[in-house]
């Protein structure tokens, strides 16, 4: 069964960083893509980022260049840093394992998900 758990969340004001972390187990960590999307109240999840096996990057155009993530294959883990966070960033952030190697922007990729994470952006 695989296992994803996200950390790093909270509440900080625009302009402010943060780094999430999703720390996963079950699976072979290494040979799957994963990515992060995030739910704002009233809204449908969104796209935010993923990062292939081997370290492509695909970014959602609102996050484009504010946002990197990455992983350590070595510690089962995907990070999101988030800078220049914006007030329109609030949301519950979740990190997904996808279903193939090379990271994908489509949900229906992705067959495990985490709890998520509340990241709160004050103005």
């Amino acid at each position: 069964q695989v296992q994803l758990v996200e950390s790093g969340g909270g509440v900080v004001q625009a302009g402010d960083s943060l780094r999430l972390s999703c720390a996963a187990s079950g699976r072979t960590f290494s040979s799957y893509a994963m990515g992060w999307f995030r739910q704002a109240p009233g809204k449908e999840r969104e796209f935010v980022a993923a990062i292939s096996w081997n370290g492509n990057t695909r970014y959602a155009d609102s996050v484009k260049g504010r946002f990197t993530i990455s992983r350590d294959n070595a510690k089962n883990t995907v990070y999101l840093q988030m800078n220049s966070l914006k007030p329109e960033d609030t949301a519950v952030y979740s990190c997904a394992s996808d279903s193939g190697p090379h990271g994908s922007s489509r949900l229906s990729q992705y067959n495990y998900w985490g709890q998520g994470t509340q990241v709160t952006v004050s103005s």
